[in-house]
């Protein structure tokens, strides 16, 4: 008997980048928040995508995430205009970037609408959108188990309040360390995470790139995930939107409970996802993939931090 996977509501970007790096450059590089999410995650739950593009956004893309398994009927096309489009450029060491061109396109005036079927849904992740529009989706919901959430440091400068009032409905929060700082006014990183899970957050996992991620979880325990060392990083783009895919579809699967053990689980699924997102352009790794290879993936992750326990006396 086939059991049926719970339904993940991602609301979110989706978009065409033009990538350049050090050693290649894609200038059409399907990409957002909701795409890298709903690609990793796919894996794991049963993903269903709200979001909106333009009518230049490929045919092979919704293709693409259709044969994923996820359900694209909350994706809108206006076709009198163009998608969200983002141009930026890493540097050598593939952490830093600078964003050259942004053009926000019909994402501009996005207005979530959620299918009436998805309303019901188990589990949902509001990625990174205005504050405000994440509260909107949040109250189209009708009661999910889990709700996770992503933002960022111009949200946190323009729309504090908004950010802080949609925190109080939330499980888990996931932001990078730079970004757990400035909400919180805490440069030390324990710190910073004990004051954001007071403004309501029951768990916040803070992004750390090429070192890992760290769980503060509501019981005050803390969890280190390590990041797997890749001798070639050819995109960094979606990193961080398909570590979370993998965590909050960890969480979405049959007979998980949200507790300290499964977070500590779905960190490590958020880094096996997040390592095959930088092993190509756009969402090119994380397509095609297999449960074998998504299983291999978790062991080496384990591995690295697998130790003998010892003693001085």
């Amino acid at each position: 008997m086939t059991v049926q996977k719970p339904h993940l509501v991602v609301v979110g970007s989706v978009a065409i980048d033009w990538i350049i790096t050090p050693r290649a450059e894609r200038p059409e590089s399907v990409g957002g928040s909701a795409t890298f999410f709903a690609m990793a995650a796919s894996y794991l739950a049963q993903v269903r995508l709200v979001g909106v593009v333009g009518r230049d956004f490929p045919d092979y893309a919704v293709a693409d995430l259709k044969a994923a398994g996820v359900d694209v009927s909350g994706l809108e096309i206006v076709q009198d205009g163009l998608t969200f489009r983002w141009k930026g450029q890493y540097h050598e060491n593939m952490n830093d970037r600078t964003t050259l061109e942004t053009h926000l396109n019909v994402f501009e005036k996005f207005q979530p609408n959620l299918p009436a079927e998805f309303r019901g849904s188990e589990y949902l992740f509001l990625a990174n959108i205005q504050p405000r529009l994440q509260s909107d989706v949040f109250a189209q919901m009708q009661r999910p188990r889990l709700v996770g959430l992503d933002t960022m440091n111009l949200w946190i400068s323009i729309a504090n309040d908004d950010l802080k009032a949609v925190l109080k409905d939330v499980d888990v929060l996931t932001l990078n360390d730079e970004e757990a700082r400035q909400l919180s006014g805490e440069h030390n990183i324990v710190k910073a995470a004990r004051a954001i899970r007071a403004l309501g957050p029951r768990n916040v996992v803070i992004k750390r790139g090429e070192y890992g991620a760290l769980l503060f979880d509501a019981d005050g325990e803390m969890f280190s995930a390590p990041a797997l060392p890749l001798e070639d990083v050819v995109d960094p783009t979606g990193a961080g939107d398909s570590f979370a895919g993998g965590f909050m579809g960890w969480l979405a699967r049959p007979g998980v409970e949200p507790n300290g053990a499964s977070l500590r689980t779905a960190m490590i699924y958020g880094s096996v996802m997040a390592s095959f997102c930088v092993e190509g352009f756009s969402y090119d790794r994380l397509k095609g993939l297999d449960q074998a290879t998504i299983q291999k993936r978790f062991e080496t992750f384990a591995a690295l931090t697998n130790f003998a326990r010892a003693s001085l006396t």
